[in-house]
This record gives structure tokens, sequence and C-alpha cells, in this order.
């Protein structure tokens, strides 16, 4: 049987990760999806088998992108899905996190890391 999904999409925070020295002073943009895989079936029938805090999720998120600093997007991604898992139980999700404007010479549209959690 395929799951259920909640997706949260293009949360934008500033945040100051990232191994060159500018981006810990200047900080940057970061935004941030989250897909909650779950059996969302009975919902519309008022009967909760299980529920998703997504005002809560978001919080989760912000804290973490600008409470916390890493010199990698990947170490930024695999903490967030990690403190989602601990605080909410969440048994499968994905977390996307993209840096738009990296500093590089190349012309691009940033860098996008994707960690799943199973």
């Amino acid at each position: 049987m395929k799951n259920d999904v909640l997706k949260i999409k293009n949360m934008a925070f500033y945040g100051y990760h990232g191994l060159f020295e500018e981006e810990a002073k200047l900080g940057q943009k970061f935004e941030v999806d989250v897909e909650i895989y779950g059996n969302f079936r009975g919902l519309a029938h008022n009967n909760t088998p299980q529920t998703v805090d997504y005002p809560r999720v978001c919080k989760i998120v912000e804290q973490v992108v600008t409470e916390e600093r890493f010199g990698l997007v990947e170490a930024l991604a695999d903490r967030i899905a990690d403190v989602l898992q601990s605080e909410l139980g969440l048994t499968k999700l994905l977390v996307r996190v993209r840096k738009p404007n990296p500093p590089v010479s190349v012309n691009f549209d940033g860098v996008e890391v994707e960690v799943i959690r199973r």
C-alpha cells in the first residue's frame, strides 16, 4: 500500500551555514521542504489514527536552521530530519534543504540536498 504524504513546501529562513568564513558572518537564505509519510485514512471522519502537527514541524525546522550552525548543507538536512523524528516520532520523512545563493563564481540555481529517513 502506498503511503499518504503531507508536504510542507518552501519554508524560508535566514541562517549561517557553510564552510566559508563570510557565510558565518553574513549568513544567507535557506529553503526547506518536509514530506511526512503515514496513513491518514479516517481523518475525514474525525477518527484520527495519526495526525501531523505541521505548525510544530515548521517551528522545529526554523529553530534548527536559525539557532544552530553547520558547515555542510548535508549536515543541516540530516539534523532537521533527526530532530523531527525524535521530537515527533515520525517513522518516514523526507527533508530537502536548498541553498539558493552559494558563494561560488559559477552561475546556477543553487545547491539542494535531500535526505530520506525510514
